[in-house]
């Protein structure tokens, strides 16, 4: 009997484990493979430098990646609509903190990829290294 417990907690452990803090499963965006390293020295990528500042690194991802600086680290998500089918939307736009579907023009913050529908943004992996940030997944 104890090992049946034993072995019901372990499981129940294991099964709580992971590696992201929320799932990025969504059914409208698929899982394109991202390795991407943004150089803050070139001019294009200077603004990630400074908080609250972010850019779209086109032709990765779905539809682009945008790269955000949060004043404590970095988050990358995908430029893709999370709550609409990948060919009906444009690339999203940022708007100051926020990023915007161009169907809906509902907002997702960059700070932490939520917005007011189902599904948050498509996040991916950030590493920086000095001046250079890397996004993968």
């Amino acid at each position: 009997m104890k090992k049946i417990w034993l072995l019901i907690v372990l499981v129940c452990a294991l099964s709580a484990c992971s590696d992201n803090e929320r799932s990025n499963k969504n059914p409208y965006i698929p899982n394109y493979s991202v390795n991407l390293s943004v150089d803050m020295n070139l001019p294009a990528y200077s603004n990630l430098k400074f908080p609250s500042n972010g850019v779209i690194v086109p032709n990765y991802g779905a539809k682009g990646i945008i790269v955000f600086n949060t004043g404590s680290g970095y988050n990358a998500f995908d430029a893709a609509c999370p709550n609409q089918e990948i060919n009906s939307c444009i690339a999203m736009t940022i708007d100051g903190i926020n990023a915007v579907c161009s169907c809906d023009k509902i907002q997702y913050s960059l700070f932490t990829g939520l917005g007011s529908k189902q599904y948050p943004l498509k996040q991916y992996r950030v590493e920086v290294s000095g001046t250079v940030i890397h996004v993968y997944n």
